[in-house]
C-alpha cells in the first residue's frame, strides 16, 4: 500500500472501532441504569459486584470485536493471509505490547500502527467509563464509609 492508502485505510478502520465502541457503550448505558435501579432496589448486596461486571463485560466484548476488526482489516488489506496470525497480530498491536516477533513490511507498517493507536484510545475511553461507573457505585469514599 502507498502511504496515503495506508493513512486512509488506518483512519477508515480506526474510525469503525471507535464507532463499535462508542455505540456498544451508548446502546446498552440505558440498560445498564435500568439494571442499576432494579438491583438498588431489590438485590441492594449485589448492586457493585452485578453493575462492575457488567461493564467490565461490556468493555471486554467491544474490545474483542474490535481485534477482530482489525483481523480481518489486515487480512483483506493483504498484509496477513493466516486468520491466526492476523489475529495475534492484532491483539498484540491493539493492546500495545508488541511483542515484534511478527513485523510488517514497509508498505503496512503505518497501516498496522493504527490497530496501535485504535487500542489507545478505546482503552481511554473503557477506562473513563469505569471510572464513572465505580465513581457512581461507591459516592462517598471508602474511608468515611462504616
Amino acid at each position: 500500500m502507498s502511504l496515503l492508502q495506508q493513512l486512509f485505510w488506518g483512519s477508515a478502520f480506526l474510525g469503525i472501532c471507535a464507532a463499535i465502541h462508542v455505540a456498544m457503550i451508548g446502546f446498552f448505558l440505558p440498560y445498564m441504569t435500568k439494571l442499576d435501579g432494579f438491583l438498588l432496589k431489590h438485590a441492594p448486596r449485589f448492586r457493585s459486584t452485578v453493575m462492575a461486571g457488567s461493564g467490565f463485560i461490556l468493555i471486554a466484548i467491544s474490545h474483542t470485536a474490535e481485534v477482530w476488526v482489525w483481523a480481518k482489516a489486515l487480512m483483506l488489506r493483504g498484509v496477513f493471509t493466516d486468520l491466526n496470525e492476523a489475529l495475534y497480530f492484532s491483539l498484540v498491536t491493539f493492546t500495545t505490547v508488541g511483542y515484534g516477533d511478527i513485523t510488517l513490511g514497509e508498505g503496512a507498517r503505518i497501516f498496522g500502527t493504527f490497530a496501535g493507536v485504535s487500542g489507545v484510545l478505546t482503552i481511554g475511553i473503557s477506562t473513563a467509563f469505569l471510572v464513572a461507573l465505580m465513581g457512581k457505585l461507591v459516592p462517598k469514599p471508602l474511608s468515611d464509609l462504616k
